[in-house]
């Protein structure tokens, strides 16, 4: 434990240190990207030992009397997010020093890497604080250096916007933490989280109560519809490898936080899991048909981060329904899915990040319509970006296909299980779960074959350059992971029994390993897997190989009957989706079109517009904001801009609370 808090601690102070040497960028850069880098692998050592040996690791001392002890510890839960926080974490240090060093001419770049470093440290006491009061001070700290992160353009009027609605999203969702925490202490008479495991039953409504509130406050941050409104503002505007951890790890801390509370609370009410599972259902269904239509590259990778939290959520909720009603293959099936996808989930979404700011550095551009033909001149990216594609997708032969198989299993089997309407439910949910993957793959289709694939669509595009090796390095070790995953995922479940022995109780590893041997043979789809891969290999290598031999020729595309075709003769991203944005999504969901068809027999003027904003954003939090704001304006005429009237303020407030305090003393005279 002691390693860990001193990794923490290095990071921090490497941060301090390339502040102080913001004059000298490369060595700032070398210093604040290395401390955050070796810290990430130094803490690595006690994470595997907690999530391999299942011993956890506590330390425990007296901080202060008003607000108890300091006491951290690293669990299996604890174990299970720390792995790909520092994983990636060392990744994007390493990814980002190459990255922010093309803004050393414009910016200062000892202030990014100390809150990059603050945000990692933030994140790594988040999850080994065993205290409400430690914990809600890291999770602070965590979101105070997004934010600072996130606002790295902030000449920019977007991204300051995306700014004050990342901070005011984060905030509003600790408001509930705040409550439900103080639920807890109520309940067990202290505010450690030992306290609230052992505490009495709080009984249906108090329980019931405190997991609304959870799910709220995590939920805002794990970007649960509605409250993710936040996401596909501050990913687009963040630096790339700052938006592939907010995607790949720190948007899991809501995951986390939830299943934490689950473990002080006992045995589940039997609503819960379907609340859970419909707000994922919900989540992933709006998340993916709002990415199948952005523009914007990393926007659209944001909207998928919101598809996949709910995938997550509806996994979690399978889990929650299957342990409250005491079916243990149930419960096992769909935690073991959740859990595997968060791990899936943090490689291919970092990988896509980087292969998007790779697309940036090198073409300046992060427009799908302003780019095109990518893959002949980056086809490392272009090659890494694809395989991040078929990932996330959820296609075989990669991992993302093995999560999500685990999700369809775990429904079918909870649909089995019972009769009457559970039974219906639960099978109406796997179609709408196989709508929600249909629209992935027809979403990353559209992404890559937009960007990689085609003619150039724009100058930048045209002169588009291949990324460094320190950009490319985090990305094939990703791809390379991603890979691992899909061959070996009985081995990666085997890492899992211990959070799920402690979520649901010890006898869970023990169902886990009956379920891998007859209702989810992970070892068979592994072999399937390996051989699947082994055969495109040799494919891909006796294609390039017969490609050599044989000569090639280069000439015009066809353009369909067009003497002279340009780069406009091409599908547009919007014009591959025009059929399922405009006709088959809700209409709440569908593009805001603008046309002005041309008109007479020689039209001088037309034009066509689309936009999709966020309905939730435009039609519910916007109106509401802007009402309320109207209306606290008019209590401007208090700032008059004179001391003596704030001085006046000040004496009116001290008399009123003196005349309160006299009151109550009056009435307990009476």
């Amino acid at each position: 434990m002691e390693v860990l808090l001193g990794a923490a601690a290095f990071q921090v102070l490497a941060g301090i240190v390339a502040l102080i040497l913001s004059k000298w960028p490369r060595l700032a850069t070398v210093v604040g990207a290395g401390g955050a880098a070796l810290g990430c692998l130094i803490g690595l050592v006690p994470t595997l030992r907690v999530l391999l040996g299942g011993t956890p690791e506590l330390l425990r001392f007296r901080w202060d009397a008003s607000h108890g002890p300091f006491c951290v510890e690293v669990d299996a839960l604890s174990a299970f997010f720390l792995l790909p926080v520092l994983g990636l974490s060392a990744l994007a240090a390493v990814y980002g020093g190459d990255y922010l060093l093309g803004y050393r001419h414009k910016k200062s770049l000892g202030s990014p890497w100390l809150f990059f470093n603050l945000f990692v440290s933030g994140m790594v006491m988040v999850l080994v604080a065993r205290t409400a009061l430690l914990f809600l001070v890291a999770w602070e700290v965590m979101s105070v250096a997004a934010y600072c992160l996130v606002t790295f353009e902030q000449e920019k009027a977007d991204v300051r916007r995306a700014g004050w609605v990342y901070l005011i999203a984060t905030h509003l969702g600790v408001a509930f933490l705040f409550l439900a925490f103080a639920l807890l202490g109520r309940q067990a008479g202290a505010l450690e989280f030992e306290a609230f495991r052992v505490m009495p039953n709080p009984g249906a409504m108090w329980s019931g109560l405190i997991f609304v509130l959870a799910l709220v406050g995590f939920g805002a941050k794990a970007g649960f519809v509605p409250f993710h409104v936040w996401l596909p503002e501050a990913h687009p505007a963040a630096p790339s490898h700052v938006s592939a951890l907010m995607s790949g790890v720190m948007i899991k801390m809501g995951l986390y936080g939830i299943l934490r509370i689950l473990t002080f609370l006992g045995q589940p009410a039997v609503w819960w899991g379907p609340t859970l599972g419909g707000l994922g259902l919900l989540t992933g269904f709006v998340g993916i048909s709002l990415a199948l239509q952005q523009r914007d590259m990393k926007r659209v990778l944001a909207y998928s981060s919101i598809e996949n939290m709910g995938l997550i959520g509806l996994a979690l909720g399978v889990g929650l329904w299957g342990w409250a009603n005491n079916l243990a293959a149930v419960a096992v099936l769909g935690m073991t899915a959740g859990l595997f996808h968060i791990w899936n989930h943090s490689l291919m979404k970092g990988l896509m990040f980087f292969a998007a700011g790779s697309v940036l550095h090198g073409t300046g551009s992060k427009d799908l319509e302003k780019l095109g033909g990518l893959m002949k001149r980056m086809p490392w990216t272009g090659t890494a970006m694809m395989i991040g594609a078929l990932a996330i997708a959820a296609l075989p032969p990669l991992n993302g296909f093995l999560s999500k198989w685990l999700i369809y299993l775990g429904l079918m089997k909870c649909g089995f299980a019972t009769n009457g309407s559970s039974s219906l439910t639960a099978l109406f949910a796997v179609g709408l779960l196989a709508l929600i993957g249909g629209l992935a793959v027809l979403a990353f289709v559209r992404m890559t074959g937009i960007a990689l694939l085609g003619s150039p669509r724009s100058e930048a595009a045209q002169h588009a350059h291949e990324s460094s090796t320190w950009l490319l390095g985090p990305m094939v070790l990703l791809v390379l992971l991603c890979l691992v995953a899909a061959v070996f995922p009985l081995k990666v479940t085997e890492w899992l029994a211990g959070p799920l022995n402690q979520i649901l109780g010890q006898a869970a590893g023990q169902t886990l390993l009956e379920l891998e041997s007859s209702d989810a043979p992970l070892h068979i789809v592994g072999n399937i897997n390996a051989w699947t891969l082994l055969a495109v290999a040799l494919g891909a290598l006796g294609f390039y190989a017969w490609s050599r031999m044989r000569g090639r020729t280069e000439g015009p595309t066809w353009g369909c009957g067009y003497v002279r075709p340009t780069a406009r003769m091409q599908y547009t991203g919007r014009s591959f989706a025009e059929m399922i944005g405009e006709h088959l999504l809700p209409r709440f969901l569908r593009p805001h079109i603008s046309r002005q068809a041309p008109r007479g027999l020689f039209p001088v003027r037309s034009n066509f517009g689309s936009d999709c904003p966020d309905p939730f954003s435009e039609k519910v939090y916007e109106p509401f904001f802007r009402r309320w704001a109207k209306r606290f304006s008019r209590l401007r005429i208090l700032q008059q801009g004179k001391v003596h009237v704030y001085l006046l303020y000040i004496v009116l407030m001290v008399v009123l609370a003196l005349a309160w305090v006299s009151l109550r003393t009056l009435w307990g005279r009476l």
